[in-house]
């Protein structure tokens, strides 16, 4: 992974990506699109119809097994929406966002690859109950031998609002309040079995010194009743991580490190077998999810009868997939079908449409991102840049808006103005631009097999499309 430091800061205050402005769907409590809301712009329609499956997918199981198309020409917002689901289910729901081409770059087979991606995207709410510990730090003492030798000992004092006790601190313990940075005045959890600690904030009644805390301190109530009670623990995976923990010599060290491998069938059997004798006991729930595979038509035939298998299965996520193909060949085969996908697949999925941009929406779109990039552009500037966002693609506009920054800052300008954006767009070319100048000066590059009387690239909207 390479990392760009810039010398100047105000170049890059922050990590952007392409749709680090999606913050959800933009619905309102009837499932109505806005124009405009949460990084979303258009797209009424197509928005609608992911907040009614967002819907179903939240209320549980009944949308499990379901599959989803999202098909649209390049730069319509089907990755945008996908991830305005994503943002509005929140971190409890799996989601699973997988790039076909992945599939055909992993040390493991095809099937296998859509495997871990199915149960990757399938949660188990594990519900259990615990012995825990929670009150406020009222003191910590620790004792170390005058030679540093000896083991450490010391004790810690806990209070509720109508109790207060001391503890005998070991080694282990002394070591967990280290590294959580536990002191006088914070609010604390500690799990008896397995003896770790969690900070919940810091008390109320250190208040008054916040003006020496940060300002992303939490302050919280000191816990009332019994110091050592009884809570039901609620936490939630995956099946591929209990795949991956039962299925290895290293176990849980396996999820780090990412060398899974593949997984025996015989595991997930048992695994499937033991979530199945959890909820007969009310221990644990599943929690269908969302997998989200991109540019889908790069998958083969294969993969395509693989998937029909796998959303029959009882435990299947939603699966939501985007093309921006039209009619094309299926790989692997000779046949061509709507989207690259094979008719019996496609009859078992939900299609949603997206269409292009208006004007006025794609110059929603670039003042958003300008916001998110902090870069002030004028008036005039958003209205070239809406032209070429029109004449080319969304994309290419939004491209230009930083490197425009970048030439405003070089003859120091507080604002992007025309001037700069006509700077980038002569430095740097769109794809009509490219291929007109290959047409023009073809004869000069290497391996050229156009015949510019017979044969012309295909070109369909500035994207490339067939």
């Amino acid at each position: 992974m390479y990392v760009f430091t810039p010398k100047d800061p105000l170049l890059l205050s922050k990590t952007l990506r392409a749709h680090s402005h999606i913050h959800g769907l933009g619905l309102d409590d009837n499932l109505e699109a806005r124009q405009s809301g949460q990084g979303m712009v258009g797209q009424i329609k197509a928005r609608r119809a992911a907040g009614v499956m967002l819907k179903m997918i939240q209320d549980g199981n009944k949308n499990a097994g379901r599959a989803i198309l999202m098909a649209g020409a390049p730069g319509t917002g089907k990755t945008a929406i996908a991830m305005g689901m994503a943002q509005s289910l929140g971190a409890d729901v799996p989601f699973t966002m997988l790039a076909a081409s992945e599939i055909f770059s992993l040390e493991m087979g095809k099937t296998e690859a859509l495997t871990q991606a199915f149960r990757r995207s399938i949660g188990v709410r594990i519900k259990e109950e615990s012995e825990i510990i929670e009150g406020e730090v009222v003191e910590i003492q620790i004792d170390r031998s005058t030679t540093g030798l000896g083991q450490k000992s010391g004790k810690l004092t806990l209070k509720t609002t109508e109790m207060e006790t001391i503890y005998d601190l070991g080694v282990k313990m002394i070591e967990a309040l280290n590294k959580e940075k536990v002191m006088a005045g914070d609010v604390i959890m500690i799990d008896k079995a397995s003896g770790r600690i969690s900070k919940l904030g810091r008390s109320f009644t250190r208040a008054r010194d916040y003006d020496a805390m940060g300002s992303d301190t939490k302050f919280v109530q000191c816990p009332d009743g019994e110091l050592q009670k009884r809570k039901e623990v609620v936490h939630t995976v995956s099946l591929h991580e209990m795949d991956v923990i039962n299925s290895r010599s290293q176990g849980f060290l396996a999820l780090f490190s990412g060398d899974t491998g593949e997984i025996k069938s015989e595991v997930r059997e048992q695994i499937n077998q033991k979530v199945g004798e959890w909820r007969e006991e009310g221990k644990a729930e599943i929690v269908p999810g969302v997998l989200f595979i991109d540019e889908v038509h790069v998958l083969d035939i294969e993969c395509f009868s693989f998937l029909n298998r796998a959303l029959e299965d009882p435990l299947a996520p939603v699966v939501i997939m985007a093309s921006n193909r039209g009619i094309s060949k299926i790989r692997g085969t000779n046949y061509k079908s709507p989207h690259g996908l094979p008719v019996d697949l496609l009859d078992r999925l939900l299609i949603i449409s997206t269409t292009a941009y208006s004007e006025q929406e794609i110059k929603q779109i670039l003042t958003i991102r300008c916001e998110e990039e902090d870069v002030q552009m004028t008036e005039d500037a958003k209205d070239i840049l809406t032209r070429i966002g029109m004449e080319t693609s969304l994309r290419y506009a939004i491209h230009l808006i930083t490197v425009s920054s970048f030439v405003a800052k070089k003859r120091k300008a507080i604002m992007v103005d025309v001037p700069d954006i006509k700077r980038v767009y002569s430095l740097f070319l769109d794809e009509k631009r490219s291929v007109q100048m290959l047409k023009e000066y073809q004869g000069q590059y290497m391996y050229n097999e156009v015949d510019t009387a017979d044969r012309e690239p295909a070109i369909g909207n500035g994207h490339g499309m067939q």
